[in-house]
């Protein structure tokens, strides 16, 4: 695959132009080469994109797939480095799984529950012990 200007890159990578002008400043995809004042890049962009797209899904910050892309700043060997990120993030992650089973609770017992809303609810469980 040839060159592609930033609507064929956006296209193909399933991002907003805007999004991939903004990961350049962020320095997450290299500064492109520019044809007549066109930005092109290369295809081996989209799989950095795929990665980027998957690390914000799992719920890294912009900041922190920079320095999962880039490396880490500190003197610090990097697997003590990588090591304090997962565990952080695997944290994050626990409480993530938390609410989302709360949630997920909630749902079931609103599927179950019958009321027509949270009051109606809230008062059966009070008089009757349970909705």
């Amino acid at each position: 695959m040839s060159e592609l200007t930033i609507g064929e890159l956006a296209k193909l990578a399933e991002v907003p132009s805007s999004t991939l002008r903004y990961y350049e400043s962020m320095g997450l995809v290299a500064a492109s080469k520019r044809i007549n004042g066109q930005r092109r890049y290369t295809a081996d962009v989209i799989k950095r994109l795929d990665f980027i797209k998957l690390a914000q899904q799992a719920g890294f910050s912009i900041a922190e797939i920079v320095t999962l892309l880039e490396g880490f700043e500190t003197d610090l060997p990097p697997l003590s480095q990588w090591r304090t990120v997962a565990e952080q993030k695997l944290a994050e992650v626990e409480i993530a799984i938390v609410r989302a089973q709360k949630m997920k609770f909630l749902l079931q017992e609103g599927l179950r529950c019958g009321c027509m809303n949270y009051d109606e609810c809230s008062e059966r469980l009070a008089t009757e012990g349970h909705c």
